[in-house]
């Protein structure tokens, strides 16, 4: 005889965030110390429980973001969901992580429930020296937050979203080393954003440069999707946070 009396499984609902910005023209990920159990003093990405049954999840992830980190119009897409039982030692909690993107970024203030907060750069957390340790799953979240951040540089304009209203061409190059983890030749790296059309538009008066030279200050152009796109090469894919030469594949897609 079965019983009909089915109750559903309890299962809490969280949002983690991959808050990624450039600092020293260096990769960094926003990480809380965590000041409740589990994992306390334990780094993590910062997030948390949606508030009540009918607080969007989205809307969640936009709260955390202004709580932990100030922040109220960034771009915010979706990471993935993490759901798998046993990643918290506090039941069933599936978490949808979110990444947004900011230029310049100020110290974080720390949230309710955590002991600090501080920028941290992406290769001390994923590299294979790393010496800083995430709680939970978070450590292959980061690691899924900057790869979609590394492929979505490849198709999209999502590289000015690290960048202030204006920039050179040479500081947007900072964008593509720092999150690609390589070197790039600075003369294919210009022809490849040149004809990469609506990418970049200039605009206002030209810059001067440390080295006295000016430089022609350009802002985000009209369209999303570049064509051709900024494909990354072979060896670009091996080497992590590493800081090795590498070029841009040419128009077509081969690499060089």
């Amino acid at each position: 005889m079965t019983d009909d009396r089915w109750e559903p499984p309890s299962v809490l609902l969280a949002v983690d965030l991959v808050i990624l910005t450039l600092r020293d023209a260096r990769l960094h990920v926003l990480l809380i110390e965590r000041g409740v159990e589990p994992y306390r003093a334990a780094f993590a990405l910062p997030g948390g429980f949606l508030h009540d049954e009918v607080e969007a999840i989205e809307a969640a992830a936009r709260r955390e973001l202004a709580e932990e980190a100030g922040l109220v119009d960034v771009h915010l897409e979706t990471v993935g969901v993490y759901g798998e039982p046993g990643r918290d030692p506090r039941g069933r909690v599936v978490s949808i992580a979110y990444l947004a993107i900011a230029p310049q970024l100020p110290d974080p203030i720390a949230g309710t429930d955590a002991a600090g907060a501080c920028w941290t750069p992406v290769e001390d957390v994923l590299s294979a020296s790393a010496h800083v340790n995430l709680a939970f799953d978070h450590r292959r979240i980061l690691a899924d937050g900057v790869e979609r951040a590394r492929t979505k540089l490849e198709h999209t304009s999502l590289a000015t979203a690290f960048c202030g209203e204006t920039f050179t061409i040479s500081e947007l190059q900072q964008v593509y080393e720092a999150v690609w983890g390589v070197r790039l030749d600075p003369r294919n790296f210009y022809r490849k954003v040149q004809s990469a059309h609506g990418f970049i538009v200039a605009t206002g008066p030209m810059r001067r440069a440390q080295n006295g030279r000016p430089a022609r200050l350009f802002k985000a152009g009209p369209v999303q999707a570049l064509y051709p796109p900024m494909v990354r090469s072979a060896q670009t894919g091996h080497q992590g946070p590493g800081r090795q030469a590498a070029q841009i594949a040419p128009e077509g897609g081969e690499h060089v």
